[in-house]
């Protein structure tokens, strides 16, 4: 069994050596390890200048693992990240040249900025951690995790990301703005060079494989169980709902909610972790209908009211 004990410490050091870099964000930080300690991928919606990529190479730099960062364009091709089969003159044979996906942290930045074809190349790959090329399966690591980012304001030249695409990650949060104080601290840290540049790795990828291997260890009871089903059933027939959740969503959000147990020092799911984990593992898998989106609807907001209704076990 694993010691759950060790775990939560590989979690406060990441937290610790991320938030040397990441200022005021404490709870997207939790949110993004909650994420990759549950081995599952993760969708930052922000606008510009937020400190998402600085995130996605702070915890590559943290756990001493292969960075790669693919600016998405409407001109990827799949082979572009996924890799190609080259014929090599000498050998008469065809070699196959790794994409950047062979790697343990993948920022995809502004995913939604290539086309349908390019964001499903990433379908198998975060899915099945391997992709297929000309017919052959090539694994990847297991420390393999995406971070991606899309801008929730400017939509021109934009695919939208589909329902498919979106149930593949995890959690979907924000960074947001800071405060003056905490914009203030960023400047002072940034006055003479970027404190990511001294940044010293505090994990590595043994570490990694037992804080993923505590997380299915902490304890989940029937009845939140139940209340996990039936929050998620909850959205598939609410009002201004097309489309609800998915079983996909009841298992990520029970990992999600095991996993911020475990940083809490837990070795059992409470209630609060899973109202803590809802809107940001469902929310982003509702569809809305046009209608009541007209009408101020969102899916957070639908999720808020299913939180107030839904019976919470004692």
């Amino acid at each position: 069994m694993a010691d759950l004990g060790s775990a939560r410490q590989i979690h406060d050091a990441l937290a610790a050596n991320i938030g040397k870099v990441i200022r005021g964000k404490t709870e997207a930080v939790r949110l993004c390890l909650a994420a990759f300690a549950a081995g599952m991928h993760a969708l930052i919606e922000d606008v510009p200048g937020t400190g998402k990529t600085t995130l996605a190479k702070a915890l590559a730099r943290s756990l001493r693992a292969d960075f790669h960062r693919v600016q998405y364009t409407p001109d990827l091709l799949p082979s572009d990240i996924l890799g190609v089969n080259i014929f090599d003159q000498e050998s008469r044979a065809f070699r196959f040249h790794r994409g950047p996906v062979f790697t343990d942290v993948l920022l995809a930045d502004e995913i939604n900025r290539a086309s349908p074809r390019t964001q499903s190349a990433l379908l198998e790959a975060m899915g099945e951690r391997q992709v297929t090329v000309d017919g052959v399966l090539h694994p990847l690591g297991g420390t393999f995790f995406v971070l991606a980012t899309q801008n929730p304001v400017e939509y021109h030249g934009t695919y939208p990301l589909p329902e498919a695409q979106l149930d593949r990650f995890g959690v979907r949060f924000e960074l947001g703005y800071l405060s003056i104080e905490q914009e203030m601290e960023v400047l002072s840290d940034q006055r003479r060079r970027h404190p990511l540049e001294d940044l010293a790795p505090c994990a590595g990828s043994e570490d990694v494989a037992r804080l993923r291997a505590a997380v299915p260890e902490v304890a989940v009871s029937d009845e939140l169980r139940r209340y996990m089903v039936e929050l998620v059933g909850a959205t598939r027939g609410a009002p201004g709902v097309r489309l609800g959740a998915s079983p996909r969503a009841s298992l990520t959000l029970m990992r999600v909610a095991q996993a911020l147990a475990l940083f809490d020092g837990l070795d059992y799911v409470a209630p609060e972790q899973v109202q803590e984990a809802a809107v940001p593992v469902i929310a982003h898998r509702l569809a809305i209908d046009p209608e009541a989106r007209f009408s101020g609807a969102s899916a957070a907001s639908v999720l808020d009211e299913i939180l107030r209704e839904v019976r919470v076990p004692v």
